[in-house]
């Protein structure tokens, strides 16, 4: 595990999908963000890991622009799509139309929508659940459904908040093999919020490690997947280190 500034993503491709510059936010006159600085490039997937409250959905609504910034700037080229920890499928509606469901707000024809995610059932590993409904399904498979909707409303930049942390373990661990198969298959930009420091080693190409309040990126992670156990026991202790001093 190497503790560098630099990958291989941004020697190879310079395209820059979020930059996060010198940002700052209040709430309630009290600073929760200070100074946040983050670069997230094209087909990279990036995890910002911190203690509970330290502001990390707060980025996210600030990427999206469900909220502002009370110092510095936020710059997106892409569409984002949010995904959060509880699935929020509509339990009315079967599975292919949930999935659906953001190509019909943008006025597609149900049926002409149907066809297009289709195909993609397969893909996210759900086919044979097209037409049951949420409560039919159990919390891993409602959250690959979940994953597919986030696809179809934007494959460009995904942002994950914790979308396993409802789960129980055996099934966590599944979700987080899946979610790595499923990124080989797809381009998109993947951001993910969590607690999880094995989950953050897993998935990552890069981890932010923020402080508590006011939060700040104490330390930048490159993820080498080459790395043998023991070096990442090593990373993830020093990731402990540096959560236990905030």
């Amino acid at each position: 595990m190497k503790l560098t500034l630099m990958n291989s993503y941004q020697m190879q491709n310079n395209k820059k999908k979020v930059s996060i510059n010198s940002v700052s936010k209040l709430y309630e006159n009290s600073e929760i963000l200070h100074d946040i600085n983050m670069e997230i490039y094209e087909g990279e997937f990036v995890s910002i890991l911190g203690p509970s409250g330290c502001g990390k959905s707060t980025i996210f609504n600030m990427i999206t622009g469900l909220t502002g910034t009370d110092g510095g700037n936020i710059e997106v080229d892409g569409k984002s799509s949010y995904m959060y920890q509880n699935d929020l499928l509509l339990p009315y509606k079967n599975i292919i139309d949930n999935v659906s469901l953001p190509l019909i707000l943008r006025k597609e024809k149900r049926a002409e929508a149907r066809e297009v995610v289709k195909p993609l059932f397969s893909e996210f590993g759900i086919d044979g659940y097209e037409y049951k409904y949420p409560d039919e399904l159990s919390g891993g498979m409602r959250q690959r459904a979940n994953f597919l909707r986030t696809y179809i409303n934007s494959d460009d930049i995904m942002l994950l908040d914790e979308p396993f942390g409802s789960l129980d373990s055996i099934t966590r661990a599944s979700m987080q093999q899946w979610l790595v198969d499923v990124k080989e298959k797809v381009n998109s930009t993947i951001l993910l919020i969590t607690h999880d420091i094995d989950e953050a080693l897993m998935l990552s190409d890069r981890i932010y490690v923020l402080s508590g309040h006011p939060a700040e990126i104490k330390r930048t992670i490159v993820v080498d997947k080459d790395d043998d156990a023991s070096k990442n026991q090593k990373i993830k202790k020093e990731i402990l280190e540096l959560l236990k001093n905030n």
